[in-house]
């Protein structure tokens, strides 16, 4: 037996000397890819359990892509969170992959033509966005409810018609 027998690791190195190696978030990262799509070839391969899958995916994913559409026009990641709606969707739903492409395409031209105005548009737009959150802010009653914390119950004119 030779001094370096034993002491060899078991598992084979897969970059040649000198090249750094994958992080070890990368290769655990890796290992839970393999064991998902195991675990989805498992639910896929049983009928009733690839149904309950995909209701739960699509009431998942269509949960998150409605709060999206409602958190469009807020600041913050209203869009966001919209793709990720459809990318939930897409995984399971051939629709959903085509209307996200579709839907970050035209995103991605519309930022573009923004950038491309001049500074007066892009104000006439940022109004045209603040006005629709405070319109929606309006009808959900929440500047009425801000006014009576604040002491301005008085002003009634906040209180939303629909919500009366």
């Amino acid at each position: 037996m030779t001094q370096d027998q034993g002491t060899t690791s078991a598992r084979p190195t897969t970059t040649a000397p000198g090249e750094p190696s994958d992080p070890p978030s990368r290769r655990r990262l890796h290992g839970l890819r393999v064991r998902l799509r195991a675990f989805r070839m498992t639910v896929r391969a049983r009928p009733h359990w690839n149904l309950a899958w995909r209701c739960g995916i699509g009431f998942l994913g269509t949960v998150v892509l409605i709060l999206g559409v409602i958190a469009i026009p807020y600041p913050g990641p209203g869009w966001l969170i919209v793709f990720t709606g459809l990318g939930i969707l897409s995984t399971e739903f051939e629709w959903a992959g085509r209307v996200l492409r579709f839907a970050r395409r035209y995103y991605d031209r519309w930022v573009a033509w923004v950038k491309r105005q001049n500074t007066f548009v892009q104000l006439l737009l940022a109004l045209a966005t603040g006005l629709i959150v405070l319109a929606t802010l309006w009808l959900l009653d929440a500047l009425w409810i801000v006014a009576r914390l604040v002491g301005l119950g008085h002003w009634t004119w906040l209180h939303s018609p629909i919500m009366a």
